[in-house]
């Protein structure tokens, strides 16, 4: 009888094991589980950080991550957002875009700022959030802190990333313009990266690069070795549908681009042509964004010259953007058009 007893002990033990490894199974999945959501969640304005300038003033920098994928927002300015103190309208987006906006928008403070706060808040989803804007000495950021949270030049953290310079970026015609409803309106826009930085990895040049002066003869050194492109992946392999992520943070190809996007106004409302690239980070496959694989940056036009028509379907004011970027760093320029009918 005790024998028995003993050995029955083991065999319920088997027996639990199995439930209880099924259980723990359940709670490591539940803990890791991540949902992605179309719509219906919150709008979370971003306070990028502040980065110092000559004169000893600030520049504060924002952006926002929307956390839904599908639904996009158009948010006046006033009570649903929102700067304080002062002046509620500091120039921030009206309409929202889908996921991570990055690095959107700046306000430039006096070098006597101190300890002030400034508040960006969003209502969206009759969800509230706030993001608060400091000098702290944690918050402070440069050229490389950008381009590694944008995932430039494809996650690298080059040193020379920190003195890339930004696209040049210049909008032809009047800031202000007025146009019919159904009318074609054309933007040109003009852009160069001056440092080719960072080069593209095909080689090719870029619009508005300025060769260095050289005012004494360099020291004689033996010539680098040329960098071999990597050879393009077949068009229907399947590291081109999917190339798993090896950071956090989605990267993107260098080189320079230029894409428009609505501002402030319903985006729907809105066609351009050609389709623009997006500018907000859509990490699917074939999603039209440089941070979507398997994506190639369109070559530039050689003058660096880019012109598009924008038609509106309904009449209004709105401020459209001209985004310009070298895989790692922005430039803006807006227009506002006034639609009649």
């Amino acid at each position: 009888m005790i024998q028995r007893r003993l050995a029955s002990r083991p065999r319920r033990a088997r027996l639990l094991l199995p439930v209880l490894a099924i259980l723990l199974g359940i709670g490591v999945a539940s803990a890791q589980t991540r949902f992605a959501y179309s719509s219906g969640q919150p709008l979370e304005p971003a306070y990028e950080g502040w980065i110092p300038n000559p004169d000893g003033s600030y520049t504060l920098v924002f952006g926002y991550m929307n956390t839904n994928w599908l639904q996009e927002f158009d948010i006046p300015i006033g009570p649903n957002n929102h700067f304080e103190p002062g002046n509620a309208d500091q120039g921030q987006p009206t309409h929202f875009y889908p996921r991570r906006n990055a690095f959107l928008f700046t306000i430039q403070v006096p070098k006597d700022y101190g300890t002030k706060e400034l508040i960006w808040t969003l209502t969206a989803n009759g969800q509230t959030r706030m993001a608060h804007a400091s000098l702290k000495s944690d918050y402070e950021i440069d050229k490389q802190v950008i381009s590694t949270e944008v995932g430039g030049d494809n996650g690298s953290l080059a040193d020379a990333l920190r003195t890339n310079e930004p696209p040049e970026l210049k909008v032809e015609g009047d800031k202000k313009r007025t146009v019919k409803v159904g009318q074609p309106l054309t933007l040109v826009a003009i852009t160069g990266d001056p440092d080719n930085l960072p080069a593209r990895r095909d080689g090719k040049p870029q619009p508005g690069f300025k060769k260095p002066q050289i005012t004494e003869a360099p020291a004689a050194a033996p010539a680098p070795a040329p960098r071999q492109a990597a050879a393009p992946a077949a068009p229907n392999s399947a590291a081109v549908v999917y190339r798993p992520p090896v950071a956090v943070t989605a990267s993107s190809g260098p080189g320079l681009r230029l894409s428009w996007i609505v501002y402030r106004g319903k985006a729907t409302d809105v066609a351009f042509k050609p389709d623009q690239m997006k500018t907000w980070m859509d990490t699917r496959a074939y999603g039209n964004s440089p941070w979507s694989p398997p994506y190639i940056i369109p070559e530039p036009p050689p003058d660096g010259k880019y012109e598009v028509q924008a038609t509106f379907q309904e009449p209004g004011t709105y401020v459209l953007r001209a985004v310009a970027s070298d895989g790692s760093l922005f430039t803006y320029d807006n227009v506002t058009v006034n639609v009649t009918r």
